[in-house]
């Protein structure tokens, strides 16, 4: 549990104390104010429909400890406060996310006993984090990432709600503009870090593939040198940074970031060189993969996982080096993750009586995963059509066009007995793609709007058919699939 006063607040943050006294202790810390309670800090974050700051006098009446405002305080709300024993602040330039950030980094620092996993990366970053947890906790009290709070807000918020009795916090950590990873790693200040792969996404923010890379690598800035073991609660750790063999950045990661930082590298992949490493994957009627798992040490453990397709393997791949790392029994933390389920709507497969049956992969969505998800479809049993509901991938930028058109390829490659197209201009260059490689025009349709897809689609799906659904989350193709269930 958090445990810090509100002198201590105003010190880390720079934050001005405008009403109760310094010595209320904080508990606690969110931004919305339904879950504001006894203990709490509410930080008032503006926004363009909501206005966080327009709910701190009813996070007074909620039991409070503190607010933290970032505009001017409206009439009555400091004798409210004061009546009540609640502590006001004001955040340094009215800034929420640099308080949170600063608020974080002090409690990081009075928890040098933390053993911090660092997961960043283009895809795959949740699932790796879900399955450190699940082989960590074998072993280990473990704090972990709640959903997907991987942002400027939502990691420091892992931070504050993570206690001084949990021994290993993990935190998957994401971005979308140059430089915020370097904001993310001074607060995490991770012992061990992953890279999981350097895709496309967010490459329309970016610029390219290799600005992705130099972003994601700002995460090695908060890695101390390997050179010198830090205590932990799990014993003494020398860093890591954990790469995959087929990352084609690797070498620019290690010899313009981890060398000068004096940070080293574990490998995993297919090679017996790598640290971690997985033999032929084959899958079963169900899409499950199953390969033999190796460590250059010669240990072997024949794995299944309970994730359709391929792609979730490297990210055991990535789970095991660090479990093993950090001194968890690689046979329990294997048989952990093999039982951890697929996420919501992440390659999720549902199915309800009378219904066809789902793959919900609708959370987001970029050319790599798409391309992923294809190959589940594929690879699953089927009595009726393979169908195929895709929609458009967010933040390509100027190679949006480019990008859908290989996945339109990919689609003709692959063959779904049935596409359905969600969108506008990218959908439109998916479909030409497809028509172009060869695949038939009377086999798939083009639609604006998820609503005009379902009142056209789902009438004519069956029980017997497989339906993967995908797009980046704006597309909104989770309210297909919710109907198409219902």
């Amino acid at each position: 549990m958090l445990t810090l006063c509100v002198e201590d607040i105003v010190a880390a943050t720079g934050a001005q104390l405008i009403a109760g006294t310094a010595s209320i202790c904080v508990k606690k810390v969110v931004r919305d104010s339904r879950e504001v309670g006894k203990g709490t800090l509410f930080v008032c974050f503006p926004g363009d429909r909501v206005d966080g700051n327009d709910f701190a006098s009813a996070s007074i009446e909620a039991g409070a400890a503190a607010v933290a405002l970032t505009r001017e305080a409206p009439a009555g709300l400091l004798s409210q406060a004061e009546a009540a024993g609640c502590a006001v602040l004001r955040a340094a330039g009215d800034d929420p996310t640099e308080f949170l950030l600063r608020l974080a980094a002090e409690w990081r620092r009075r928890n040098p006993q933390w053993a911090v996993v660092g997961i960043t990366g283009s895809v795959g970053k949740t699932t790796t984090k879900d399955m450190v947890s699940f082989g960590l906790r074998t072993c280990w009290r473990v704090h972990a990432t709640s959903g997907n709070y991987n942002n400027l807000v939502g990691v420091p918020l892992t931070i504050l709600s993570a206690s001084a009795d949990d021994q290993v916090v993990v935190c998957e950590m994401g971005m979308n503009h140059k430089g915020e990873l370097s904001r993310l790693t001074s607060v995490v200040r991770p012992t061990i870090a992953a890279i999981t792969n350097i895709g496309t996404s967010h490459i329309g923010l970016l610029g390219s593939r290799e600005a992705i890379a130099r972003a994601k690598s700002e995460i090695i800035e908060g890695l101390p040198a390997s050179s010198a073991a830090v205590d932990t609660a799990v014993g003494p750790l020398s860093s890591r940074l954990v790469l995959s063999e087929d990352n084609d950045f690797s070498s620019l990661i290690e010899q313009q970031y981890c060398r000068p930082a004096g940070v080293d590298i574990l490998r995993v992949g297919t090679s017996k060189e790598a640290a971690v490493s997985h033999g032929v994957i084959k899958l079963d009627k169900s899409g499950l993969p199953f390969f033999k798992l190796r460590f250059a040490d010669g240990w072997s453990y024949e794995a299944k996982l309970t994730i359709a397709g391929t792609a979730a393997v490297m990210d055991f791949l990535f789970a095991m080096a660090i479990c093993a790392y950090l001194g968890v029994d690689r046979k329990k933390a294997a048989h952990a993750i093999e039982q951890m389920p697929s996420a919501h709507m992440r390659l999720e497969l549902r199915k309800l009586p009378g219904r066809p049956r789902v793959i919900d992969d609708s959370y987001n969505a970029s050319p790599a995963s798409m391309a992923s998800a294809l190959q589940v479809l594929s690879s699953l049993s089927c009595r009726g059509r393979r169908v195929a509901v895709l929609g458009e991938m967010g933040e390509l930028g100027a190679e949006s066009a480019r990008l859908h058109g290989y996945v339109g390829a990919y689609v003709a490659a692959v063959s779904p007995d049935f596409v359905v197209w969600v969108g506008k201009d990218d959908a439109r260059e998916m479909q030409e793609a497809a028509l172009t490689m060869g695949y038939e025009e009377g086999r798939m349709e083009l639609f604006p709007d998820v609503s005009s897809a379902l009142s056209a689609v789902a009438p004519k799906l069956c029980q017997d058919d497989l339906v993967l659904v995908k797009a980046s989350r704006a597309v909104g193709l989770d309210e297909f699939v919710r109907r198409v269930l219902a």
